[in-house]
């Protein structure tokens, strides 16, 4: 996720209380100005300046849509993650999650072969595996892969299960 950066207009857009409570408002929908203005108990016109001030910082985006007479205000990905950092660890602990995933896989694929070849090598011809062939079999030994691709697939699976835990807590509004 790319970073949170503030610069004049974002930090003038923060530093209202009522634009701090439209970002609350806008979190994970969608809001005309009309129910915004009802939600903040202020004036459309007030309202439609301070969403003015979101939109120049990066917070908000504007949704027009041709021949609909409605514009509708929702959050930028910056006014997500700034009211959520704590999504980012989320994202980072998927990430990783995977990538022990797909190593593992590799791992198994790489031992199956490692074991194959073995064998094929040193019941025909020992001399038959050249460089550039499946550069671990040349280092690991199969029983070794084997090993360290089920050591992936159990961090895989620690991994998920604390991705998901975490994906669930995040999910929960707070008070």
């Amino acid at each position: 996720m790319p970073k949170l950066t503030l610069n004049v207009n974002s930090l003038k857009a923060l530093a209202s209380e009522t634009r701090l409570d439209i970002l609350k408002l806008l979190d994970g929908k969608k809001m005309s100005l009309k129910e915004l203005s009802e939600a903040t108990n202020l004036h459309e016109v007030t309202v439609h300046e301070h969403l003015s001030k979101l939109i120049e910082g990066g917070f908000v985006n504007k949704h027009e849509r041709e021949g609909h007479k409605w514009v509708y205000y929702q959050l930028s990905w910056q006014g997500t993650s700034l009211i959520h950092p704590e999504n980012t660890k989320v994202i980072v602990l998927f990430s990783s999650t995977f990538i022990s995933f797909f190593f593992g896989v590799i791992l198994l694929i790489n031992s199956f072969f490692s074991s194959e070849i073995s064998g094929i090598i040193s019941a025909d011809n020992p001399g038959s595996l050249k460089d550039g062939h499946m550069l671990f079999l040349s280092i690991f030994p199969g029983s070794v892969l084997f090993i360290i691709a089920i050591v992936c697939m159990v961090l895989f699976i620690i991994l998920m299960s604390l991705s998901i835990r975490r994906y669930r807590r995040n999910k929960i509004p707070k008070l």
